[in-house]
């Protein structure tokens, strides 16, 4: 074999080697492309995409710790005060659709006294103006603000209502099951108009078990650093919605005394159907220690048969 032979034959044989070696190269794989969450800002703060849907989504709550306290001339409440945790978490959903906004809400609540465990507070669908579900209706947003007023006895329930919003005006009629036991059905309705810098707003509900009603009338004016409020309400007879109360007058002006810090002063002039009437009277401070961080006080005082103070601090994270 001579020398040009042998270099041929070297050749041939790396180049066998290396085809075979090329064959058996490991391809490292591409990464799958990664969908990072995306902010959502058509709906407000705080709502994200979630992955791989056009649906906005809201993670929120609130812990809130409280003192209450309870100085009474009444024997049976006498001298009573606790502390208690409460813990809210909430679930919003909305995305638009051919028929609306559709929104979703889920507000689920446990206290640490453990009598219930975690319940469902509140739980309801909206698209558009109409609301269906379990939740808080129009009558709890009656009385002014502060600790000392009340009116109505229940306000949530099983509902659908609808609410018609325009600039400065808003109407709603909504239905309520009062009672599954016994068919109990309400009526309520809701008018509020915006006049400058006034706000007057009209809440009405029947109860059609047992045929009485309730009518109540507020306004709320901005005046000099706050917010004044004039309420009055007025029940024909006991039903689902109020059932002591016959008719209150009250007030409040809630004026903001510095940057973090807000006070409201109340007063409220009571009639129950059993023609007993009281007065109380109450100062309510608000203070924003940080972001997200609030210590609520108030301190009130009930003068009817007996002579009462109570009162509360509660320090609230809420996010």
């Amino acid at each position: 074999m001579n020398i040009k032979s042998l270099l041929l034959g070297s050749a041939a044989a790396l180049a066998v080697v290396s085809g075979a070696q090329a064959a058996d190269a490991i391809v490292a794989a591409e990464p799958e492309p990664m969908e990072y969450v995306r902010v959502c800002d058509a709906f407000g703060t705080g709502y994200f995409y979630i992955p791989g849907t056009e649906t906005c989504l809201k993670i929120g709550g609130e812990v809130r710790f409280a003192y209450d306290w309870n100085n009474s001339n009444a024997v049976a409440t006498r001298n009573t005060d606790d502390f208690q945790t409460r813990a809210r978490l909430v679930i919003e959903s909305k995305n638009d659709s051919e028929v609306g906004t559709i929104g979703s809400y889920i507000r689920l609540e446990g206290t640490s006294d453990g009598t219930q465990g975690v319940v469902l507070d509140q739980a309801y669908l909206t698209v558009g103006g109409f609301k269906a579900g379990y939740f808080l209706t129009w009558a709890d947003d009656i009385g002014i603000t502060g600790e000392n007023d009340t009116f109505i006895t229940n306000a949530k329930f099983d509902s659908a209502s609808y609410t018609y919003t325009a600039d400065a005006f808003t109407v709603g009629l909504g239905v309520d099951e009062l009672r599954q036991a016994d068919g109990a059905f309400g009526v309520q309705g809701l008018a509020s108009a915006t006049l400058g810098v006034a706000t007057v707003t009209l809440w009405g509900g029947f109860d059609t078990k047992a045929d009485e009603g309730y009518v109540v009338g507020k306004v709320a004016a901005g005046v000099g650093p706050g917010t004044f409020e004039l309420y009055g309400a007025w029940a024909s007879g006991v039903s689902h919605y109020v059932s002591t109360v016959e008719w209150t007058v009250g007030a409040a002006y809630g004026f903001q005394a510095t940057e973090k810090l807000k006070i409201t002063p109340s007063v409220n002039f009571v009639e129950q159907f059993n023609n007993v009437d009281y007065t109380t009277g109450g100062v309510l401070a608000s203070y924003s220690i940080a972001s997200g961080l609030t210590l609520d006080t108030t301190v009130d005082y009930n003068k009817g048969d007996s002579k009462d103070w109570t009162g509360f601090v509660r320090l609230i994270r809420s996010f």
